[in-house]
């Protein structure tokens, strides 16, 4: 009876275990963690994307929003969540630029994680206000030269991608020019406007809209072919600074050990479902390009990110967090 019953004990957590990975996935409702609050680009895009994923996979997937600064918060959730395929990440290039910025995270932005698909991707825009003398990137380079220190560049917080694309426009333009960060992008653009900062870094969806009713003036796009928001308006490198790049870009992760089935059954239905023409024309209303990529290549572009990034802030000399 003793040995009976220490037999028991042992195979009932394994057959209670074979009977869960027997259940085909997704059996139960999904997370999504978002590392931002509601309403902004990435959280809207991300909404679309899953809400088609659901009807597919016949069940719902929850939108958990964790704003914290450099998204730390819903990062180390994930990182250490059941690698069920149960609990998802919104990954972006702001997991990169905390990478490199930040001293010590309570996770590994690479380690930690398995890699599912590349959502969106999106360019800066360097913006001046519509009654600026510069029209060109060599115009505004030439004045922020003249100005005798008196020329500021605008961005929201240090540490974000659109502070270092600021920094980086500086570094490869040859610019001694004052970095002004603002707390979100209406302090950016009302600075703007109002002739505090003479030039602005801004990711292009939020400010796509004022871009056409020219209420903001459009100078160059950071990524490296035009965008086909604004096919007129030439790429930083095209415009003379070789080698300019910068693309921000989401995509969806898990946490690592989950099972590569799962990660190829996620892969699939992102594809699917950003394919859609629903979803391709919500991305072009937003600013948003279809950016799809196979679980590898999203986990390439992490690497390179904060590669680039920790190069940028070694060179300029930024005060790591």
């Amino acid at each position: 009876m003793r040995i009976a019953k220490f037999l028991v004990s042992i195979l009932l957590p394994s057959l209670f275990a074979t009977t869960l990975l027997a259940q085909p996935y997704p059996s139960k409702p999904v997370r999504l963690l978002v590392p931002f609050g509601p309403g902004g680009v990435g959280d809207i895009t991300s909404r679309a994307v899953m809400q088609k994923m659901s009807e597919s996979i016949g069940q719902q997937i929850i939108i958990d929003n964790r704003p914290s600064a450099g998204g730390i918060v819903a990062t180390e959730t994930v990182a250490k969540s059941e690698p069920d395929g149960y609990t998802l990440y919104l990954m972006n290039n702001t997991n990169a630029v905390s990478a490199a910025m930040f001293k010590k995270l309570p996770y590994d932005t690479v380690k930690d994680f398995e890699t599912v698909s590349t959502i969106g991707g999106f360019s800066i825009v360097v913006l001046v206000s519509p009654d600026s003398p510069a029209k060109t990137i060599k115009e505004l380079i030439s004045l922020a030269k003249a100005s005798s220190g008196k020329f500021n560049i605008g961005s929201i917080n240090i540490g974000t991608t659109q502070h270092l694309s600021a920094e980086l426009f500086k570094s490869i333009g040859g610019l001694d020019i004052t970095s002004v960060p603002f707390n979100n992008t209406a302090g950016v653009l009302t600075a703007l406007r109002g002739g505090s900062v003479q030039v602005a870094m801004e990711f292009l969806p939020p400010v796509l809209g004022q871009i056409r009713a020219n209420t903001l003036r459009a100078v160059a796009v950071s990524s490296m072919t035009r965008s086909p928001m604004l096919p007129n308006v030439p790429t930083l490198h095209e415009s003379g600074l070789a080698d300019y790049e910068v693309n921000s870009w989401n995509g969806i992760a898990v946490a690592a050990k989950t099972p590569k089935a799962i990660v190829a059954r996620l892969n699939k239905e992102i594809h699917a479902a950003v394919n859609s023409p629903l979803i391709a024309q919500r991305f072009q209303e937003l600013g948003v390009s279809q950016n799809l990529s196979t679980p590898e290549g999203m986990r390439k572009l992490m690497v390179e990110e904060i590669a680039k990034w920790n190069a940028l802030i070694d060179k300029t000399k930024i005060q790591r967090l």
